[in-house]
This record gives structure tokens, sequence and C-alpha cells, in this order.
């Protein structure tokens, strides 16, 4: 037995009594952006499961469409769970309505548009546009990122629940770049800001290169469902110029929502 199988073995143990459908998620779970492919014994290893569970039910992911398999062995996510994936409702939904004002919005500036939900305590990506010649970013679609440092965060903290932002201030807040805000009284007052203004402007704290200006797009009750965000170089970034036209473009995409039959 390898060293490698081995460490699954152990992993395996500490995993024992999970249900199988706890088991089937770990598996699912190993793989992220950074490690997209992974063998049988790196899954066993990652998602803590011993060998031959792991057999057993990659096998079945693998007959569902879950997982595919590659040529070099290793598996990789399947078609099937991106085509579960469209059918999540602040998805298609919120896209179909988003994208004209979305492509208006990259027509006018070619820069990054990203369009972004809050899912508990942090934020996900559910679409970005991008020019050959816009600025690198570290975001992606259907990536997760910290609520406190992105403009389309800031705006989703502004307007959470007293609860999530109470997790969220009283949890530590990681630092990205060297203007990241990580003081929570500072932080209290900048979402209060947000409140005031209806827009947020993440100058420099995910990346110093980078600024971005983000409003929120609201559901036929008021709430904020979504945020919609430009993000520009900083050597040419003129948040107060930006705002007009993304929150124009936030307020089309409310609008677009509530003509939405409901669903």
């Amino acid at each position: 037995m390898t060293s490698e199988d081995e460490a699954a073995g152990e992993s395996a143990h500490r995993g024992s009594n999970r249900s199988v459908t706890a088991k089937v998620l770990a598996l699912l779970e190993a793989f992220t952006p950074e490690m997209p492919e992974h063998t049988l014994s790196e899954l066993a290893r990652r998602a803590e499961v011993s060998l031959p569970t792991a057999h057993r039910r990659v096998a079945e992911l693998l007959e569902w469409g879950a997982l595919e398999r590659g040529t070099d062995g290793r598996y990789r996510i399947g078609l099937r769970l991106w085509e579960l994936a469209s059918l999540a409702p602040r998805g298609p939904g919120l896209r179909a309505a988003a994208m004209p004002f979305l492509e208006d919005l990259y027509e006018v500036t070619r820069e990054n548009v990203q369009l972004a939900v809050r899912e508990g305590t942090e934020v996900v990506f559910v679409e970005r546009l991008a020019g050959r010649h816009a600025l690198p970013v570290r975001t992606r679609v259907g990536g997760r990122f910290a609520m406190h440092a992105t403009g389309v965060g800031l705006v989703l903290l502004a307007h959470a629940p007293v609860e999530t932002q109470e997790v969220i201030l009283g949890g530590g807040l990681d630092r990205y770049s060297p203007r990241t805000v990580t003081d929570p009284v500072v932080l209290r007052e900048k979402l209060a800001s947000i409140r005031r203004h209806g827009f947020a402007v993440s100058d420099g704290q995910v990346t110093v290169d980078a600024v971005s200006v983000a409003a929120p797009v609201l559901a036929q009750d008021n709430s904020v469902v979504a945020a919609v965000s430009l993000v520009v170089p900083a050597d040419s970034a003129q948040p107060g110029m930006l705002a007009p036209a993304v929150r124009s473009a936030a307020r089309g995409i409310t609008r677009a929502l509530a003509q939405q039959p409901p669903g």
C-alpha cells in the first residue's frame, strides 16, 4: 500500500460515520478551480472516505454523469451537474433579465462587468463580461469571494440581514491588499454610506490596481437580490463618473426582473 493510500485510509476512518449523501457531496466538493482533476486516491483522501467507498460512489457518479473520466484516468466534473446548476432560480432568470444591461455597460466601457448574488456569507458571481484588454480580475463565473472587499460584495453586505452582517464583521476580515478594510468599525461606516448613497466603491481592496463600482439590483419587494459592478484600472478610475452608469444598469435590471412572470 502506498503512503497516499494509507493517508486516504486514515481520513476514511475519521469520516466513517457520515451518511452516503454526505460522502457523495464530499467527493464533489473535492473539486476546486485550483484542483479541477483528481485521481481516485486523491478524491478519497480529500473527501476523507475509504478507497472502496470512493470507488463505489465515483462509479455511480460516472454512470449518472456528475463526473467524467479522462483518457489519463483522472476524474473531472461532468456536464450533468452544469445542467442542473443552470436551473437555479437565481441563475437563468436573473441572467436573462440582466444581460442586455450588462452588455450595454460593457459596450460603453470595454471593462469588466460583473453580476453577483449573496450566498450565505459569500458572494457568488453569476455573470461576467470582459474584453481582451480589460484588467485581469480574481473573480470568475460560479466563483465565490468574501463580501467585505469587492464592490458587489460591499453592496450585498450593506443590504444583508443584520445577523449576516454581524457574523462577517465579528468573524475576522481577511486582507487581500494593503487597502482592504479589516476594521469592523470602519467597515460599518462604509456600509452605512453605501446604503445612503446607493452604490459602493472598492478602491484597490482586492488588488491595488483595480477599482470596482457597484450598485444594487432590487426585487419587487425592494429587497436587494443582486449587485452589478464595473471593474476598471485604478489609474484611470473616476468612481464618481462611473457610478451613474452602473446605477442605471442596476435600475434597468430591476425593471426587467419586475416584468418577469412569477415562477
